[in-house]
């Protein structure tokens, strides 16, 4: 059973906002970084953004930069990701992903192989 299940995706006009989720179950959440990775058809799984185990730490592409948020409820075990000014370019499967060592490597934390677990993926269609 997985342990990562993303949800919240959807179809949204442009210019709109989503907010994904991914709860986390069965493991010690908060020694976890977490990431948000996407996938549009036809291209390779690319990073969006990460927190550190804290949250102390974020990092994101720069093509979210200013409309994206990256967040987390340790408490409640959830990873979080506020879209908003959606863009078409912005479709694609979104994966949340958890890295065990926890804290955010500046050298790696862009790179998919960095992350021990995937969730399922949540689609996000923005339409024009």
């Amino acid at each position: 059973q997985a342990w990562l299940v993303e949800s919240g995706g959807g179809l949204v006009q442009v210019g709109g906002s989503l907010r994904l989720s991914c709860a986390a179950s069965g493991r010690t959440f908060n020694s976890y970084s977490m990431g948000w990775f996407r996938q549009a058809p036809g291209k390779e799984r690319e990073f969006v953004a990460v927190i550190s185990w804290s949250g102390g730490t974020t990092y994101y592409t720069d093509s979210v930069k200013g409309r994206f948020t990256i967040s987390r409820d340790n408490a409640k075990n959830m990873l979080s990701l506020q879209m908003n000014s959606l863009k078409p370019e912005d479709t694609a499967v979104y994966y949340c992903a958890a890295d065990s060592r926890g804290y955010v490597a500046s050298t790696s934390y862009y790179k998919a192989e960095t992350y021990d677990s995937w969730g399922q993926g949540t689609q996000v269609t923005v339409s024009s």
